[in-house]
C-alpha cells in the first residue's frame, strides 16, 4: 500500500494554515506538504515541507504532483467574496482555472482524493433564509458565489464522468484567532475579538440585525477531515456539502463578548459588504452532511467567544 502523501495549496490563508497543522498530526509532517504563492505562514515554518506553487501554472503544478508523489489534494487557493467583488474578472479566473487544473491532472495521474471548499456564498436572494436546505434554488449575486456553483458543478461532473473522487463544503463564515480572514464578508466576525481586547470598541460593516452562518475553525478542520476519511459509498453529494454550527448577528457576539469585556461598545456603518451578508441565508440545514457522514458541530457561541478571547488575550 502506497503511503498517503498530501499536497494543500493555499497553505498560508485562513483555513490553510489550520488544515495543513492538522493534516500533518494525521499523515505525518514530511507527508504534506504545504504550498502557496505567499510567503509560507509563521506558523507553518519548521513543521514540514513547503514549496512555492501557482495553482495557475498547470505545468508546474503537475510536475510538482509527479515530483512529490502526491495522493491527495486539498485545494484552498480562492479570492473571497468582498475582495472578489473589486476585480470580479481575476476572480473568476483564479477560482475557476485553479480548479479545473487540479481536476485534470487528479484525473490524469490517478489522485485517490481531491477536496475543494465551497461556501454558503452560493446561495443567492432567492434562496430560502431560514434553514437553507441542501437542494433548493441557487441564484449567487457575487461572482464568489457564482464561482463557487460552477465549480460544485466540475466537481459533481468529474466524479461522474472519470470517477475523481472529489469531496466539498459549503463553508459558513469562519472564525479563528491563529490566522488572519481573508477578505470575506463574515470577516468582521473575527476582527470584532482583536479590537474588543485593542480597543474595548468595535465599528461593524454590517448592520446589528444580520444574522448570517458561522463556524468556529476547529469544528471546519474537523468537518473538513471527517469528511474526507468518510469511506467513499458514504458520499452522496458531489457537488458540495451543506454544513453548520453557529448562527448570530452582530449584536448577539457583541454582547456575548460583554460578558467577558463588560465596558465593550459596538458600532455601525454598514458598507457595501451589507448587501452581500443580505443576500444570503441566516441559517443552513445540514441535515444530509450529518446524516451521510455523521457530522456534528462541538462549539456554540459561548464557548467559541471564552475560546476566542483566551487565545488572543495573552498575544495583546
Amino acid at each position: 500500500m502506497t503511503k498517503d502523501k498530501v499536497l494543500v495549496i493555499g497553505s498560508s490563508g485562513q483555513i490553510g494554515v489550520e488544515l495543513t497543522l492538522a493534516l500533518r498530526k494525521i499523515y505525518g509532517n514530511n507527508n504534506v506538504v504545504a504550498s502557496d504563492l505567499r510567503e509560507e505562514n509563521e506558523l507553518l515554518k519548521g513543521t514540514g515541507p513547503y514549496v512555492s506553487i501557482d495553482v495557475m501554472n498547470k505545468e508546474m503544478l503537475h510536475v510538482q504532483i509527479i515530483r512529490q508523489n502526491i495522493t491527495q489534494i486539498y485545494l484552498l487557493a480562492a479570492i473571497l467574496s468582498a475582495t472578489g467583488e473589486k476585480n470580479p474578472g481575476l476572480a473568476w479566473h483564479l477560482n475557476m482555472q485553479g480548479l479545473l487544473n487540479v481536476l485534470d491532472i487528479a484525473r490524469e495521474e490517478n489522485i485517490q482524493k481531491v477536496y475543494w471548499p465551497s461556501s454558503i456564498a452560493v446561495f443567492g436572494p432567492t434562496s430560502p433564509k431560514q434553514n437553507c436546505p441542501q437542494q433548493t434554488i441557487i441564484e449567487p449575486t457575487t461572482v464568489y458565489g457564482i464561482s463557487k456553483y460552477a465549480g460544485e458543478f466540475w466537481c459533481n461532473y468529474y466524479n461522474i464522468k472519470y470517477g475523481v473522487d472529489v469531496r466539498s463544503l459549503r463553508y459558513p463564515g469562519l472564525i479563528s484567532y491563529k490566522s488572519a480572514p481573508g477578505g470575506g464578508t463574515t470577516d468582521y466576525a473575527v476582527e470584532i475579538f482583536h479590537d474588543a481586547l485593542e480597543e474595548k470598541k468595535y465599528r461593524s460593516f454590517l448592520t446589528e440585525d444580520t444574522y448570517l452562518p458561522m463556524m468556529y475553525m476547529p469544528d471546519a478542520i474537523r468537518a473538513t477531515i471527517e469528511l474526507m476519511e468518510a469511506p467513499a459509498e458514504k458520499i452522496s453529494v458531489r457537488t458540495s456539502y451543506n454544513v453548520a454550527a453557529l448562527s448570530f448577528s452582530p449584536k448577539e457576539i457583541g454582547n456575548e463578548i460583554k460578558k467577558h469585556i463588560p465596558d465593550f461598545e459596538m458600532e455601525y456603518e454598514p458598507d457595501y459588504r451589507q448587501e452581500i451578508a443580505s443576500s444570503w441565508p441566516q441559517s443552513i440545514d445540514d441535515s444530509v452532511a450529518r446524516n451521510d457522514w455523521g457530522w456534528k458541530p462541538e462549539f456554540d457561541l459561548a464557548s467559541m467567544t471564552a475560546d476566542m478571547l483566551a487565545n488572543l488575550a495573552p498575544a495583546k
